[in-house]
């Protein structure tokens, strides 16, 4: 299985756009909110793996 880091780059109503950061990329992915933890803002950082993400750190 494999694991990816993010960081929510914008959140637009029901839809985050995250950015990976274990490797070099400008592309954004869109998620639904629904998928994600109810307490993310720009900037937080988290860690996808076995079809859940986690927040690895909060940005206040």
């Amino acid at each position: 299985m494999n694991a990816f880091d993010y960081v929510v780059v914008s959140i637009d109503g029901d839809y985050a756009n995250l950015r990976r950061t274990d490797v070099q990329s400008s592309e954004l992915k869109l998620v639904a909110r629904a998928l994600l933890p109810d307490t993310i803002a720009e900037g937080t950082k988290l860690h996808y793996e076995y079809m859940e993400y986690q927040i690895v750190e909060i940005v206040e």
